[in-house]
């Protein structure tokens, strides 16, 4: 998508926010999301495609059943822009793209698994890798809050969910990076081929994988999908292999993203890291704040299924809406003061984890990951100091997260 700054349009030179998004705004890309809002909030873009950052239109459009994830619904001006995307040519077999009642029944079967009452259930599982993790570096003096810590946790733990094995976990940091660049619409041609060998990797091992579960069950996620049954239909093979790919992926990209921003964003706003130091009671409330502030994911896309107003701008079959999440959560209209961080904000109905049908799976998981990350390191390290002067954010423009961040304090 494309739009312009205040400052480069009056200098007659307007600015374009594309896939990939641009160096120059990805350090702090807010002031433009404001700009956008307060200028021209829902408009077509150079690609074809609707944006949207206002509160009120971002969340209608999620939650409105008339849009879709699925890319089959792409008309042929937005499928002629998308070209050969990979997204689009396998988005019809992935959960996060299908309509009911196809996602209906798949979420279904997985669901069970990320309940709330259930993933509580994780907690001292989650604290005990969280003290462990951090027993590593108490004498180092300095973590790289995403190396060793925000990766390895929600890592450790979707592995043991689904019964991968742990010591297999280095494997899917690289491909994960690589395979989640495709969710980016146009790419760098030996960007997409690498996404497209981690995804082929992926594949493979988690083909294996279920062949080994098929003679040896277990008792994890992966054996209770192969033995789960809906209205006497099991899942197929694909779909038992593109499920297990997506609940791997999504189970640590996200959470890793929303610990290391989080982090970072305390970090720069030293009078709220000590108020979350200081305070138990305000663990609930900063994680959903730091959720809204800097969110893991900037952007998701609907596609209308049919003629839809949005905003008092006809979106028309088969054209895509870029929904900007990141703008949407710093809409003053729906957040006082929304560009000031505050770890006690109370109303706080925030769209990071999205909303609607595909309202994100694991978000009461992400949570508690978050929250016994974040507070336990910064109480235990009480003199945390950022080290990564100057933090450098990875090349997505739908996955918002920093390539390192490297933290000192007093060693024991």
């Amino acid at each position: 998508m494309d739009t312009t700054t205040q400052d480069q349009a009056a200098a007659g030179e307007p600015p374009r926010i594309t896939d990939p998004f641009p160096p120059e705004y990805r350090a702090d890309p807010y002031p433009l999301y404001d700009w956008v809002r307060e200028n021209d909030p829902v408009h077509r873009a150079q690609d074809g495609n609707w944006v949207l950052v206002r509160y009120a239109d971002a969340s209608a459009v999620l939650r409105d059943p008339r849009f879709s994830n699925n890319p089959a619904w792409l008309g042929p001006e937005a499928k002629a822009q998308a070209g050969s995307s990979p997204v689009r040519q396998v988005g019809s077999r992935v959960m996060m793209f299908l309509d009911p009642p196809d996602h209906t029944r798949l979420r279904s079967l997985v669901s069970k698994a990320f309940t709330p009452k259930v993933v509580e259930g994780l907690r001292p599982r989650i604290d005990s890798l969280v003290d462990e993790l951090l027993d590593v570096v108490v004498d180092r003096g300095e973590i790289d809050v995403l190396g060793d810590l925000a990766y390895p946790l929600p890592t450790i733990v979707i592995c043991e969910l689904l019964g991968v094995p742990v010591a297999d976990r280095e494997l899917f940091k690289d491909w994960s990076a690589d395979a989640s660049r495709l969710l980016d619409g146009h790419l760098p041609p030996d960007v997409e081929v690498r996404g497209l060998a981690a995804t082929m990797h992926l594949a493979q091992y988690f083909t294996e994988l279920i062949d080994m579960r098929r003679a040896d069950p277990r008792d994890d996620l992966l054996t209770a999908m192969i033995a789960a049954e809906d209205e006497g239909e099991r899942l197929t093979h694909e779909e038992l292999l593109t499920t297990s790919t997506l609940l791997l992926l999504a189970g640590f990209e996200t959470t890793m993203n929303l610990v290391g921003n989080g982090v970072l964003m305390l970090l720069q706003h030293p009078d709220e890291l000590a108020r979350l130091r200081d305070d138990p009671m305000l663990d609930r409330t900063a994680i959903e704040e730091l959720l809204r502030y800097e969110g893991p994911v900037h952007v998701t896309a609907r596609i209308a299924t049919t003629d839809v107003e949005v905003g008092g701008q006809l979106i028309r079959q088969g054209e895509q809406a870029a929904v900007v999440l990141a703008a949407a959560n710093r809409d003053p209209e729906q957040f006082p003061d929304p560009n000031r961080l505050d770890v006690g904000r109370a109303d706080n109905r925030h769209l990071a984890f999205a909303a609607g049908a595909h309202f994100c799976l694991g978000a009461a998981l992400a949570r508690i990951e978050a929250r016994a990350a974040i507070t336990t390191l910064v109480r235990r390290f009480p003199d945390l100091e950022l080290r990564t002067t100057e933090p450098q954010w990875r090349d997505h423009f739908v996955v918002r997260g920093l390539k390192e961040l490297r933290v000192g304090f007093t060693p024991r």
